[in-house]
């Protein structure tokens, strides 16, 4: 014997059986805010451009945030949803939009 190997089955079994599953990334959203200054068709394009929404799924979205004060468009890993709500800010404060997008940790019961 070389020394490496278990003493018996039940030795890797217990190894296996009590080490820890590794946790799941916490996931992101890209939420939209409403405000009284930003055009309804500029949210539209964002919408379409940076999320990939059909101008009616952009439009229906847009009039849920007026509605309800803020929206989630998307839902992704960490880095992708800070990109993304950095890049439509950006792109806004182009056209001297003042649209709010931030990227939040996804709310869920697990905690």
């Amino acid at each position: 014997m070389s020394g490496l190997e278990p003493k018996n089955a039940d030795d890797v079994l217990e190894k296996e059986e009590s080490a820890e599953k590794p946790a799941k990334a916490r996931r992101y959203c890209v939420v939209f805010y409403n405000d009284d200054y930003t055009t309804k068709w500029f949210v539209v394009h964002v919408l379409e451009q940076f999320f990939h929404m059909s101008e009616t799924s952009a439009a229906t979205f847009m009039m849920a945030v007026h509605r309800k004060g803020k929206g989630v468009a998307g839902v992704y890993s960490r880095d992708i949803a800070e990109t993304k709500a950095a890049a439509v800010c950006d792109y806004a404060k182009l056209f001297e939009m003042p649209l709010l997008v931030t990227a939040e940790p996804e709310e869920n019961g697990d905690e």
